[in-house]
This record gives structure tokens, sequence and C-alpha cells, in this order.
């Protein structure tokens, strides 16, 4: 199980996330939503240590996460916000690399390698350079090096970003898929219909505290509001999202 004690953070002086405390067990997809700027990638980048927290504490199968970081990692499988790729690598070079950082045998590593680029139509473009790849052919390579290690613990920062329909609706039904292995999985997306479909839980943010953390059934018997757009819409957004666009409207007409 993972969890969340107390934790905290900020920047110079602003705080950006407040006294999170949650817990994560194996099995579960939690949905991780909030507006721009809410904390969620700054949470998951302290989860996958690449942050240390201004205060509070990370356990992992009831062990401070601190005690032994590079234990903590390589259970994780990571997918940023941002695909910060070698442009001069290829899709193939990438994977090797990632594979034996994470001591993957050779034989084993080769096989998953040579699965995962063709379930993710890119068997072809293997040798290519990253930096020819589409937005959406490199999150499908984010994604490969996420999962090449088999890690017990997911975290997914806006993983749609990019694929196209088909891929979308594959890496939804991995995740059903990865919850059945009883794998742990923090899904933060914007795409809320997607997250209201695979997730266990939701949990939102809003100017770095938590607003609500439950499943999404739950929130609508609770909020009397039939989806999880509403949900989210009632508890973070505050101001007429009809009259915005409107105004957008009649801003284009001006002469």
């Amino acid at each position: 199980m993972l969890e969340l004690r107390g934790i905290c953070k900020t920047y110079h002086a602003l705080p950006v996330v407040r006294d999170l405390n949650f817990s994560v067990k194996p099995g579960e997809v939690i949905g991780y939503l909030g507006p721009n700027g809410a904390g969620k990638t700054t949470t998951i980048k302290m989860l996958a240590g690449l942050l240390d927290p201004s205060q509070g504490e990370i356990f992992f199968e009831g062990k401070d996460v601190r005690r032994d970081l590079f234990g903590y990692k390589k259970r994780i499988g990571y997918v940023p916000e941002q695909a910060e790729l070698y442009p001069h690598l290829s899709g193939l070079d990438y994977l090797l690399l990632v594979g034996r950082l994470r001591l993957i045998r050779e034989a084993v590593l080769g096989e998953r390698i040579k699965g995962f680029l063709d379930l993710f139509g890119l068997a072809e473009d293997k040798h290519a350079s990253l930096g020819s790849y589409s937005k959406g052919m490199r999150q499908k390579i984010l994604i490969s090096a996420a999962l090449v290690h088999n890690p017990d613990l997911l975290l997914f920062d806006e993983p749609l970003s990019g694929l196209d329909v088909t891929f979308s609706l594959v890496v939804r039904d991995l995740l059903r898929r990865l919850a059945a292995e009883r794998k742990m999985i923090i899904y933060s997306s914007h795409v809320l219909e997607v997250t209201e479909k695979i997730c266990s839980r939701v949990i939102i943010l809003h100017k770095g505290s938590v607003v609500a953390d439950d499943s999404v059934d739950d929130l609508r018997r609770l909020m009397n509001l039939p989806s999880l757009a509403d949900i989210f819409s009632e508890l973070v957004v505050h101001e007429d999202t009809g009259l915005v666009a409107e105004r957008l409207v009649e801003n284009m007409k001006l002469s």
C-alpha cells in the first residue's frame, strides 16, 4: 500500500500542496483531478521521488520511502506530463537504455521491447530517432518505458496526451487489466469521461488541498449530480463557463 501522511510542498514560501493524506491499495485506480495549478503534477513528482516534500512522509508497504529511495524507485513506473526524451536515440535504443538501467536480463528485455513496439504499432519506426516521432508515438514510448520492468506502483500524468482514439481506448483497458493484476495506479488527467470509466476512486484537488476523496458513484449520490464532470465543476470551477465562452465569441467580432 502507498500512503501519504501530511504531505506539503512550498516554493519560495508559497504553498503548492497542503496536508495531503490518502492511501492507494493494490488493485486501486485512483483518479487524481484538479484544475491547472492545483498541485497534481507536484504531487506525482514527489511520489516519483523527483521532488522532496517540504513536510510529511510517504510510506510504501509500511516503510518510509526515504529510508531506501533507490529500492522504492525500482518499484515505480512513471509517465510524466512532459515527454523529456533523448531526441537523437531511436525508440528501440531508448527502451533498451531504460531496461538496462532497470537491470532487466537482456533476453527478457528484448522480448518485452519487441512486444511493446509491436502492440503499439511502432515496430516499423523502431530505428527512427525520437526527434522524428509524433507526439503520440513519443507517448507510446513513455508508456512502454514505464511498464517494461513490471512495476507495482504506476504514476500516470496525462497519459493520453497525443494518443488517437484507438490507443486511448487501449490505455483505458490497459489500466483495468493492470488493476486486475493488483497494481497500484494513480491516474491524473483532464479527460474526465475516461477517468469516470476506469477509476475506482477519485481525489479532487483545488489550490493544493483535497476537496473530495470518494468513489464516483458515492460522489454522485452525495452531491446529487449525474456525472464526474458536473461534480468537478461544482467543486472547483468558480465561474460561468457558458458566459466566458459567449464573451470569447463576442471578442472575436470586435471591430
